[in-house]
């Protein structure tokens, strides 16, 4: 009998529903314990559970016949759209009776968020956020949020994050004081934008958080603290950035390498691939909603989904999540 039902949005990868449903078929193998309910085309999810001999013990299928782009006003695409992938799955985790651990979508941040609002609220209505697991310089991880699903923030919005981002990492890490600091231009107090100024008393006044003052972009990943805190355009060009320059110091360390005939610089970029590898990483989760969403990177391959499937499963377990 299946431990962990997941639910997992086939549409919305810019590498199509075929990358999904590979992705699904491998988790399926590999985890003996998982089953799935995958949401997107019917016709073209059946065929390809023919092609790759897929075991449909563990796997129903839910037919979806829209799909909500990046595009589209993310409000819009959740009202009009009933039968969209994105509305259906979520529709599906909500339903308690089912027990579903989690659920899986590359679709709109918007219209996650948006449909998050809709179908999947938690009793204190906290406005959910986008939390990004990132490796930092002391071999642990850190906790980014917002990294997205909110652009423009209010100061009570990210003091809420805070307390998400927190809890997440005293239940992930077993952390009992989780170090939260404030994204900002300076380490000082009167440092930062109108936004970062007006939230640091805040959270310096909360004696439930263990609020460390600011912390300047360059010392982001630093391991100093174990919640960084900030609106969803900096926490996107932190993680953007941070996957950017990885990609960069990979790229020139195996050219360097194979031009200066360096065999052994391949082992330091073999473990920069490893460390800050997207698939490994997996993807954004979803904080503050009754049941656990992640959303996959747009550019997710098969194993993403396999390795997002690992982390819902360690998430229900309380245990890491890598």
């Amino acid at each position: 009998m299946s431990q962990f039902k997941i639910v997992v949005d086939a549409l919305g990868s810019d590498k199509g529903p075929e990358a999904i449903i590979l992705g699904v078929s491998l988790a399926l193998k590999e985890h003996q314990d998982l089953a799935v309910t995958l949401v997107g085309p019917e016709d073209l999810i059946n065929e390809k559970i023919k092609e790759l001999e897929i075991d449909t013990s563990r796997l129903k299928v839910i037919n979806a016949t829209e799909t909500i782009t990046n595009y589209e006003n993310p409000y819009t695409g959740i009202m009009s759209k009933p039968q969209a992938s994105l509305v259906l799955a979520m529709k599906e985790v909500g339903k308690e009776e089912e027990n579903y651990s989690g659920m899986i979508t590359a679709g709109s941040s918007g219209a996650i968020l948006m449909g998050s609002f809709r179908f999947l609220a938690d009793e204190n209505k906290t406005r959910p956020c986008m939390a990004a697991m990132l490796p930092n310089a002391k071999g642990g991880y850190t906790c980014l949020v917002d990294t997205g699903a909110t652009i423009d923030c209010t100061s009570s919005q990210l003091h809420s994050f805070a307390h998400l981002g927190s809890d997440l990492m005293k239940k992930m890490y077993g952390i009992n004081s989780p170090k939260v600091a404030l994204l900002s231009n300076g380490a000082e107090p009167t440092k930062g934008n109108h936004l970062v100024k007006e939230t640091f008393p805040i959270l310096q006044e909360d004696k439930e958080l263990n609020f460390i003052g600011n912390i300047e972009g360059n010392n982001a990943l630093s391991g100093d603290c174990d919640v960084l805190v900030c609106d969803g355009f900096a926490g996107n060009q932190v993680l953007k950035n941070t996957e950017g320059m990885a990609k960069r110091l990979i790229t020139d360390i195996v050219v360097l390498s194979k031009k200066r005939n360096r065999p052994e610089f391949m082992e330091v970029a073999q473990y920069l691939m490893k460390t800050y590898d997207i698939s490994a990483l997996g993807g954004g989760m979803l904080l503050g909603t009754r049941k656990l969403i992640i959303k996959a990177r747009g550019n997710s391959d098969e194993r993403a989904i396999v390795n997002i499937s690992k982390m819902i499963i360690n998430y229900a377990n309380g245990e890491a999540i890598f």
